[in-house]
């Protein structure tokens, strides 16, 4: 009997239904999925650095759960509450049982220590209902990653029955902020898509601002008031040096990375007027982009790198332009009543989020041409919305009325499934970075 997964892979890549832009509408009542996931197996179970085998295959199980939980689509039964499984089982799931259990699918898979010392996880999708295995998969992976296998498994889960790209294993840097209401300390962090592996990258000296990984997660553009004026920075994460994108002497913000990471995206005030400019990550000679009287604050690049969403107030108030790369064809897109701001391209490219500001703030999308806009959120005061990897979650940040107190959020496109991830402190600037490799 083979136990390791007959295909040892780093991610899972299924194919998107449709290639031509539409905003999705997803069916609110249907029920979620219900799944098992027992504990992983950890035949001849032994010490490792994160701890024993037989602990991190109660702890994966309990990551792969709570993460399709949290996707809003799973009913996930497990590890808590149902029965350990043998090793046997892996590869030959006890279907009668597990149909007494009302569950449609199950997620069985054991950890293994090898003589190197790294951990073989192997994950295996079955339908309960029709016998059948549905996928395998496994990973080796250092013990100290055991988190990353577990993301991956859930990423293969998630692809496989829904049919949709994975977004588990990924980061999100963020805006860490401690201190009382106009005095806020705002430092850089970085965590795992559920909260876990929190670091702090800035001392909170320098207040921090609107965070961006770059697409290889190898740095991080932020804006800085490190010399009292706002300034643009890339800090590499490996090294922990940072440097300065532009030596004007005039403030500078809104960093975005092209999707390629050569480059960046940011506004510059010049003399009372705001325009949208992009400069080489290398360096050189800044292009301006926008020339309008007012202020222009660059949003993001579309996917594919050839068009450019960002917010203007040339026509009289906040709203939504889309232009080509080289500043050509610049033509807005928002119609609704109220001000828009803070828009960004879906990494799929279909849809484009936003804060709406009317009396309250309120995150929604529309299509790229204006078209389908829906406000997905319903607070006193949300902004800032960032995508997840595949298009079909967003992060954003909440303030509380009174207290200033900050939270990052996350909700789905049916706007239905809306939750706060945990962070030590308060949070703002949430920004999601792709899918690791």
């Amino acid at each position: 009997m083979a136990l390791l997964p007959t295909t040892i892979r780093a991610q899972v890549t299924p194919t998107i239904a449709s290639d031509e832009p539409e905003l999705i509408e997803v069916d609110v009542e249907t029920k979620v999925r219900r799944i098992a996931v027992p504990a992983l197996v950890a035949p001849n179970a032994a010490d490792t650095p994160a701890g024993n085998s037989a602990t991190l295959g109660r702890q994966i199980a309990e990551v792969i759960s709570a993460n399709l939980r949290n996707s809003g689509l799973f009913e996930p039964q497990g590890p808590a509450g149902i029965r350990p499984i043998t090793l046997e089982e892996v590869t030959a799931p006890q279907y009668d049982y597990w149909k007494g259990r009302n569950v449609e699918q199950l997620v069985e898979g054991f950890v293994r220590v090898g003589g190197d010392g790294n951990l073989t996880v192997g994950c295996y999708l079955y339908d309960v209902n029709f016998g059948q295995e549905l996928t395998r998969l496994g990973f080796v992976v250092p013990p100290r990653e055991w988190r990353r296998a577990a993301h991956k498994c859930a990423d293969a889960i998630y692809s496989k029955l829904t049919g949709e790209l994975p977004f588990f294993d990924s980061r999100i840097a963020y805006i860490a902020e401690t201190g009382p209401k106009g005095k806020r300390v705002k430092r850089l962090a970085i965590m795992d898509s559920d909260g876990a592996n929190h670091r702090f990258i800035t001392n909170g000296q320098s207040t921090a601002l609107t965070p961006r990984f770059s697409p290889n997660y190898k740095s991080i553009l932020y804006l800085s008031y490190q010399d009292g004026n706002p300034r643009i920075y890339v800090y590499d994460i490996d090294s922990g040096r940072q440097r300065l994108i532009t030596a004007s002497k005039n403030p500078t913000f809104a960093p975005r990375w092209s999707p390629d990471g050569q480059t960046i995206l940011y506004s510059m005030a010049v003399a009372g007027n705001t325009d949208v400019y992009k400069v080489s990550v290398n360096g050189g000679s800044p292009v301006k982009l926008t020339s309008a009287p007012g202020i222009d604050v660059g949003g993001s690049f579309s996917p594919d790198g050839k068009q450019i969403v960002f917010e203007s107030d040339r026509g009289g108030s906040q709203q939504v332009y889309v232009m080509n790369a080289d500043g050509s064809n610049q033509r807005r897109i928002s119609h609704g009543g109220g001000r828009y701001a803070t828009p960004e391209w879906s990494p799929r490219g279909d849809l484009i989020a936003y804060t709406r500001i009317a009396g309250d703030f309120r995150v929604g999308v529309m299509r790229p041409d204006g078209s389908g806009e829906r406000l997905l959120t319903d607070s006193w005061q949300d902004e800032a919305p960032t995508w997840a990897p595949n298009g079909r979650v967003i992060q954003f940040f909440r303030t509380e009325r009174n207290s200033g107190k900050t939270s990052v959020w996350q909700v789905d496109l049916t706007g239905r499934n809306e939750r706060k991830l945990p962070t030590p402190v308060d949070g703002s600037d949430p920004a999601w970075g792709p899918v690791l490799p």
